[in-house]
Parts: C-alpha cells; sequence; structure tokens
C-alpha cells in the first residue's frame, strides 16, 4: 500500500456538508436539484469537483464531490456530495457491452447537470468496477471497460489514462476504512482507537480493523495485513476481501448453482425458500431457475442454516480480536436489517449479531408471513449470521453500527479515491 496519498487524504476536512440523493425510478428525479441543494452556492476558480462511479454487482453509482480550495497550496475541503445510482450492474450487460455503457452515459448526465459549464475541461472521471466484473471472464469484463472509456472520451470532463479499471478487492476494504473512520473523526486524534468496517455486497465482502494486540499480528497471513502512514502515525490493518461470499453469490453456492452454471431446465432448490415458490432469477447474466424444497418439515431456520453453513464454514479466516472490537456495517448488512424493521432506514442503528440470527429465525419459522419481502429473505438472513459468527468469528454479543452515511456523506471507498484522484493529478494544488 503506497503511503503518499494517505497522509495526503487525512487533511481533507469536512466543512458544510450537502448530500442529494436520486432515485431513477422517478420521472422527475432533476427537479429541484440545481436550487438549494446545490453546494456550493457561490461557484469560483478554487471550487474543484471530482466524479467516481462506483460499477458493483447489483448497480452503478456516481458520486459527484465538491472540494474547495480555501487557502493556496493546501489540500481542499470536502463541500458535499451528489449521489445518484442506475441497476442493474454493468456485469448483468456481459454479452451487451454497448448496452452496458449507455446505462453509464446516464448518470453522466447528472455529473453534467450538477458542475457548471467552466469546470467541466478540468473536473476528472473516473470509474471502478468491483466484485462484479471481477468474476467475468477476462474478454468479456474488458469488453464492457472499453466501451465505457469510449463513453468517458465523448464527454466534455477530463477523462486520465487509467479512468476505467477493475480495483483489487483489498483497496475496498481500506479505502472504506479510511473514509469512516475519517468521517467519524477518529483518525484526527492521531490514536490508535479506531473502528472496523465490515462491507456485503453483491459477489464480495470486506473486513477491514486495526489490530491492537501483538498476537493477532503473529497468526494472521501476510497478504492479510496492509501497513501505511499517515498524520504522522503508521497503522498496520488487517484487510481482506473474499470474492464468491457476497450475499447475491452466496445464494447461488447455497442453492448449488456455481457448479452447474444455471443448466437449462434446471431447478435449484432450498430449505431457506418458501414451501410454494417457482420462480427465476438472473445474475452475472445467467439466468437460474429456484424454488422451495417441497418435501414435508424440510423447511425453516435449522435446515436453511446447514445450507449456508457450509457456503462459510472453515473458508474464511477468523482473528480472535474481532470480538473484542468495534465495526461500522453496511451495504447488505443495512438493507436487510432494514427490511425486516431492525434498524430506521434515514438513522440507521446499532445491532448485535445475536440480532441477526434471532430475526433469521424469527422469519425462516414464519416464511408463510413474508410472503410480501424478498423470497430470499430467510436465506440472506441466515447467511448473514453464519457470515458472521461462523465465517469471521465474532460472538454473538458483538455490537455493530449499521450505516448507510456518515455525517450526510456515503459510506464506502469513493470519496477517498477521489481526493486521491484529484491529488494524482495535481488538481488540487
Amino acid at each position: 500500500m503506497a503511503t503518499s496519498w494517505g497522509a495526503a487524504f487525512f487533511v481533507l476536512v469536512a466543512s458544510c456538508v450537502c448530500s442529494t440523493v436520486f432515485h431513477r425510478d422517478q420521472q422527475t428525479w432533476f427537479e429541484g436539484v440545481f436550487l438549494s441543494s446545490m453546494c456550493p452556492v457561490n461557484v469560483s476558480a478554487s471550487t474543484l469537483y471530482g466524479i467516481m462511479f462506483d460499477a458493483g454487482s447489483t448497480g452503478t453509482r456516481i458520486h459527484v464531490y465538491t472540494f474547495v480550495q480555501k487557502i493556496p497550496g493546501q489540500l481542499p475541503f470536502l463541500e458535499g456530495e451528489i449521489f445518484d445510482y442506475v441497476k442493474p450492474g454493468l456485469s448483468a450487460f456481459v454479452d451487451q457491452p454497448k448496452q452496458g455503457a449507455e446505462s453509464v452515459q446516464e448518470l453522466l448526465e447528472v455529473a453534467k447537470d450538477s458542475i457548471p459549464r467552466s469546470h467541466w475541461k478540468r473536473t476528472p472521471v473516473v470509474l471502478k468496477a468491483t466484485a462484479g466484473l471481477r468474476l467475468l471472464p477476462e474478454e468479456k469484463a474488458q469488453a464492457l471497460l472499453f466501451e465505457v472509456k469510449e463513453i468517458f472520451k465523448k464527454s466534455p470532463f477530463l477523462v486520465p489514462d487509467d479512468s476505467v479499471s477493475i480495483m483489487d478487492g483489498s483497496y475496498e476494504g481500506i479505502l472504506a476504512w479510511v473514509t469512516v473512520n475519517f468521517l467519524t473523526g477518529q483518525l484526527h486524534s492521531h490514536s490508535q482507537e479506531t473502528v472496523g468496517t465490515l462491507d456485503l455486497g453483491g459477489a464480495s465482502t470486506q473486513i477491514t480493523f486495526l489490530p491492537q494486540f501483538e498476537k493477532t499480528l503473529e497468526q494472521t497471513p501476510r497478504d492479510y495485513l496492509t501497513s501505511f502512514e499517515m498524520f504522522n502515525s503508521t497503522y498496520k490493518l488487517y484487510t481482506h476481501s473474499y470474492l464468491g461470499f457476497g450475499l447475491k453469490a452466496a445464494r447461488l453456492a447455497t442453492l448449488g448453482a456455481l457448479e452447474t452454471e444455471g443448466i437449462d431446465g434446471h431447478t435449484f432448490r432450498s430449505a431457506c425458500l418458501p414451501r410454494w415458490l417457482e420462480a427465476e432469477w438472473i445474475f452475472g447474466g445467467v439466468k437460474y431457475q429456484y424454488g422451495g424444497n417441497q418435501e414435508a418439515g424440510a423447511v425453516g431456520f435449522e435446515p436453511c442454516y446447514a445450507e449456508v453453513l457450509r457456503v462459510v464454514q472453515g473458508k474464511l479466516h477468523q482473528p480472535d480480536e474481532v470480538q473484542r472490537s468495534s465495526f461500522y456495517a453496511f451495504s447488505y448488512y443495512y438493507d436487510r436489517a432494514v427490511d425486516t424493521d431492525m434498524i430506521d432506514y434515514e438513522k440507521g442503528g446499532v445491532l448485535k449479531v445475536e440480532d441477526f440470527e434471532r430475526k433469521a429465525r424469527e422469519v425462516c419459522d414464519n416464511l408463510e408471513n413474508f410472503t410480501s419481502g424478498s423470497p430470499f429473505l430467510c436465506m440472506d438472513l441466515s447467511y448473514i449470521t453464519a457470515l458472521l459468527k461462523d465465517g469471521f468469528g465474532f460472538a454473538g454479543s458483538t455490537i455493530l453500527q449499521l450505516t448507510k452515511k456518515v455525517n450526510n456523506i456515503e459510506t464506502g471507498w469513493a470519496l477517498g479515491a477521489t481526493f486521491h484522484l484529484l491529488q494524482s493529478l495535481g488538481i488540487s494544488h
């Protein structure tokens, strides 16, 4: 891990923060965007913008960050974020790369509307793809990225040479940890008191924390540790990305579909699904037929948990220290907690690991009462429970802070990556 950008990133200070989230299913999504929600109000030469695309397995997201260079020669201040997304993700267009690139073009219009025309040519645009494209065959992933790059070249924005790429999974975890601990103020005091981060995407999952015990460092595989410096302090992070252990990839593994790649006419069945269910699901450009287990007594939490346990048991490293650490959890951890009313959609909340197990039991043992939600709800909650307890080794009493935003800024790796982008191009000086 290079250390140059690490030190630079943390000088960034959030001043006035504004954030606008749009939803593409609203035909009038653009109304009112550039009134009081525009930040900053007075655009000048000292205002900088950065456009970061997060191309995930389930959707493509755009983050348009506004920075202000308040003092010449010093790093800029974060002024605000505009966020939007489209579904499905690029990987769904595995055999239609031009169509996939068109979804990116749609989001580029948000950036054009958000950034003054006078700043277009000096505003860099970058897309970083994550696990969804990592799982695709190399030639198909590159075909998608090529078409996106062509879209970028036609845009009025600054297009760096490496503007479109697949990001290594370990950097997702590192940058998410950086963002959360920066926004929560944990890094401003030069101390080693930080929070860990748990990110659960569709195709991969990441765990990152700062070990406090020498024993953890001694017992951890070397490629799970990354050292870097910031604020004149050296941090050695435990971080790892598990490809194939995201929520949707885990569904396929639980169903046994990973080995057969969606054989035509074959229905994958699970005790985690309602007995009456017969449906189809498309993930990664492949169509799967799936349904409930029609044998008597073969549904509910216990048989479901036995299925998901096979996906994670013995396959993830378990550092003992996680049982005594504080963690922020987001992405699908957050979404499934919201779906089952365990936390508030806007405010998030605090849960224990055992709360996921309790809710999984409630849902799985009463499947007929949850037919209005996702048919995968029982499977997803059971998998999250197994991932936390039997995968990572968390105690049931471990407390998790479920959050989508910190100080009104989206959690995840995009903020740190954008600031690093501005620094590497020399735009922020």
